[in-house]
């Protein structure tokens, strides 16, 4: 298996407001799965859910510890991540 795989961490908005973080190789076919009621229980019973952050690593775990931390924070956390994220990707 070669190293050119891609790893995701991503995070939703559901319709409710709150937020989902996940791991995924193909982050279009993951949210048509979340929104098609196929992704994960959290998800299904607050439809439809927006992408609001997409991060690529080269390996999985990598992926995986991103969303693992992200899950620990508090809400406000959270949105201080998201913003913070908002601020980098204009500045590039």
């Amino acid at each position: 298996m070669g190293n050119n795989n891609k790893h995701y961490f991503y995070v939703l908005q559901c319709s409710d407001g709150s937020y989902y973080g996940g791991y995924t190789v193909d982050p279009e076919r993951r949210l048509a799965e979340h929104n098609g009621g196929k992704g994960a229980k959290y998800t299904r019973a607050r439809l439809p859910a927006n992408m609001i952050h997409l991060e690529e690593f080269g390996d999985k775990g990598e992926a995986l510890r991103a969303e693992y931390a992200f899950k620990r924070l508090s809400r406000h956390q959270k949105e201080q991540f998201l913003k913070a994220g908002e601020l980098n990707a204009q500045s590039e």
